[in-house]
């Protein structure tokens, strides 16, 4: 039987320097993100949107040296958001330019999302790719993306991600 494996633990020691924001002003839009560790030790995924210039939308990514994913089905998220709507989003290669998405509704209070990898579909700028699923060997970057195309605040807590 093959163990889980932590991706991410989040705890109030964590090393979140490989965590990194990507806003809509990469393309002159104005939102604004945040990833920072809380008090008790969740990383904390937050800020505002805005739609002024074309924009609307915050993304927070992790890039890590490439984890085998071959004996995994699955990623499962310790999260708590805010009741709204989020996409995960994984890439195989961190030079890829496209992600492999899916979306989540939050409902306020802590939960645990179960995610089968081969589910992931393939976007790029907010198009659906016309190619295969999620199917690679390897996941060298994790992230979440918030953009409900509104003008409003959002938080997501992520207490920890694993491959099972």
């Amino acid at each position: 039987m093959t163990q889980n494996v932590l991706v991410f633990n989040f705890n109030k020691k964590s090393d979140i320097t490989n965590w990194a924001i990507v806003d809509d002003r990469v393309m002159g839009g104005k939102s604004s993100g945040s990833f920072e560790l809380t008090d008790e030790g969740y990383g904390k995924f937050h800020g505002e949107i805005s739609l002024e210039n074309n924009g609307g939308f915050s993304s927070v990514r992790y890039r890590t040296s490439p984890i085998t994913v071959v004996n995994y089905s699955k990623i499962v998220l310790r999260i708590k958001g805010d009741g709204k709507q989020y996409q995960f989003r994984i890439k195989e290669a961190t030079s890829q330019r496209h992600s492999f998405v899916t979306y989540f509704q939050t409902s306020g209070k802590w939960e645990t999302l179960r995610i089968e990898l081969k589910d992931l579909f393939p976007k790029f700028r907010g198009r659906q790719l016309d190619i295969p699923n999620f199917s690679s060997d390897f996941v060298s970057e994790i992230g979440f993306l918030f953009g409900n195309k509104k003008v409003e605040p959002f938080q997501l807590l992520v207490d920890k991600i694993e491959l099972r």
